[in-house]
């Protein structure tokens, strides 16, 4: 059973810092920071980051670093305040970045010292030794982009624009020649500025709309960069000479690999030109080991994005998340994960970055997802074994939170809030007053979190999970060849190596209890380099442990599956 060894699984841990270590109980839709508070990069402290080592986690993506826009004042720390038509609710977006140079002065708890602090939080996570992403956002800016903190020398996104062209390779922006923008229409404003917002010429808005009223669904608080692309003539290309963003955005990326980043999650990666991406990537990577993750969301892009954009990992949204979604709002077809896999086999999927949760998702718990926790169990061990690439946590995924209140811009939509100063209810009980040991947990919760912790440490422990192949059960037992299994509901596959064969079975039933034989081909033997005719051993290594036995190689495994559940033993000669 001879496989191609490759790194270790890794496992991240994604956490919005301003949340992550906010212990204020007492919130009010569209408060202030001040009336609903903060959570700072001290927050990401020895004690929380010890816990996320113990948990399982290789690396920390540390969501919102970047200095966006706000509707708080800090004017006082010369950052020029923000208008509050083109803010996202009153933290503001942590995706319109105000300073690409400069870290948020409200994660500091001394905000003129903002970037001792981060760094301070930098050294914490590798004394833990855990890697630490941070988001790099380079398709569009806050409106009022403007760096303060910025290297001597270095000029400001647009600074030297010709502003009366719409297209030219030479600008950082797209404009609207004679053209004021416009605020679109039904923005809520909840403090009051003694002038009206004014941008002229109107620059195009990032995701790519070039009017100069965007609709209040658009990114409207952002204005779209020019990588070289003239999307308003057939979209050609002008990358000789090099685009000024292009240098740019490549001196921003050494710059914070310099103060010890070690990789970067790109925001929507695909809106910016591969091009730039092959240019820049293998030169930020010659300094050291940084991974880079896009998030990307068109499939026919994923090679290019991996081979020519030399993108580490890619975000396996529409592809396994959406196919397990279904499942656990009890619908779709459990033989659809292999679809998935029969699409991105091969080359790419040692690239795929699962998740079940993250920023831009409604969390399982909701009323708008699964509506339970628990319903994530079998899809949580699919996403988590069957592949070699990475799996990402969203900080309260591992305690159930539901994200159950309207808190401000972000209405009651079963998603974390990324706009508002707020709370996360489920995460406090785990954090426990800065204790991070889940003290104020039910024993329920907890159940929860104990499950999450042994998928962890099976990543962490198990080569066959780590670097091992990978075989698909589901066309030998489906369709009645083995008695009592259900395709629609189960799912079964095979992990293996030369030193290890696991067997995977889930059940994405909510309330059957499942008793099958699964069955293993000749064909998988005879691949493996084992007897079709032997007998072997098997046993239960993961939740019960209890059951173990043996079977002939053309029998298959006597299987007793509960609803909602799964199941992974390990077979030897």
């Amino acid at each position: 059973m001879s496989v191609e060894k490759q790194n270790d699984k890794l496992l991240i841990y994604e956490l919005t810092i301003r949340l992550f270590g906010n212990k204020q109980s007492q919130v009010k839709p569209w408060g202030s920071l001040s009336e609903n508070g903060t959570g700072t990069f001290r927050d990401v402290s020895d004690t929380a980051l010890k816990n996320l080592k113990n948990f399982g986690m290789t690396h920390v993506w540390t969501m919102g670093v970047l200095e966006h826009a706000t509707m708080e004042d800090f004017s006082a720390l010369g950052i020029p305040k923000d208008h509050p038509a083109v803010v996202k609710g009153r933290a503001g977006s942590p995706y319109a970045i105000k300073d690409y140079y400069d870290v948020n002065p409200f994660l500091a708890q001394d905000p003129s010292r903002r970037m001792e602090e981060f760094e301070a939080m930098v050294k914490r996570v590798h004394a833990q030794k855990l890697k630490l992403i941070i988001d790099f956002v380079p398709n569009h800016v806050a409106r009022q982009y403007h760096s303060d903190a910025k290297p001597a020398g270095v000029l400001d996104f647009g600074e030297t624009d010709a502003d009366t062209q719409a297209f030219s390779p030479a600008n950082n922006f797209y404009y609207l020649p004679n053209e004021e923008f416009a605020i679109p229409e039904g923005v809520h404003l909840p403090i009051e500025s003694p002038h009206p917002y004014f941008e002229y010429p109107a620059r195009a808005t990032g995701n790519d709309v070039f009017q100069a009223q965007p609709s209040i669904n658009d990114w409207y608080e952002t204005s779209k960069l020019n990588y070289g692309v003239d999307y308003q003539n057939g979209r050609s290309c002008h990358f000789d000479p090099i685009p000024d963003t292009w240098l740019k955005m490549r001196d921003i990326l050494l710059y914070w690999v310099a103060k010890g980043v070690d990789g970067f999650r790109c925001d929507m990666a695909e809106m910016v030109p591969v091009e730039f991406w092959a240019w820049c990537i293998p030169q930020i990577k010659a300094k050291g080991d940084i991974i880079f993750i896009a998030e990307i969301y068109n499939p026919l892009r994923y090679h290019n994005y991996i081979h020519v954009g030399q993108f580490d990992y890619l975000y396996d949204k529409v592809g396994m998340y959406d196919t397990l979604r279904e499942l656990m709002e009890d619908r779709g077809h459990a033989s659809g994960i292999t679809r998935v896999w029969q699409h991105e086999s091969g080359d790419i999927e040692k690239h795929m970055l699962r998740f079940l949760e993250n920023h831009d998702e409604q969390r399982i718990a909701s009323e708008f997802f699964a509506g339970k926790a628990e319903y994530a169990i079998p899809a949580w061990v699919v996403s988590a074994t069957q592949g070699r690439g990475p799996v990402m946590y969203y900080f309260g995924q591992e305690v159930g939170e539901p994200a159950a209140e309207a808190e401000g811009f972000q209405t009651n939509d079963g998603r974390t809030t990324l706009f508002d100063w707020w709370r996360v209810p489920q995460w406090q009980k785990w954090m426990n007053e800065g204790k991070f040991d889940g003290g104020l947990l039910s024993p329920e919760e907890k159940k929860l979190y104990d499950f999450y912790l042994a998928v962890n440490k099976l990543c962490r422990k198990s080569e066959a999970i780590q670097y091992g192949n990978f075989f698909d059960l589901q066309y030998v037992n489906g369709g009645g060849q083995s008695a009592g299994y259900d395709e629609s509901k189960l799912y079964s596959y095979l992990r293996y190596t030369e030193n290890q064969l696991l067997l995977i079975v889930t059940n994405f039933s909510r309330t059957q209890t499942y008793q099958t034989s699964v069955r293993i081909p000749e064909l998988f033997w005879n691949m493996a380099g084992l007897s079709p005719q032997a007998s072997y051993a098997y046993k239960e290594i993961f939740l019960n442990k209890k059951v173990k036995g043996s079977f002939q190689a053309t029998d298959g495994i006597a299987v007793q599956i509960p609803a909602n559940s799964a199941l992974i033993f390990e077979i030897t000669p």
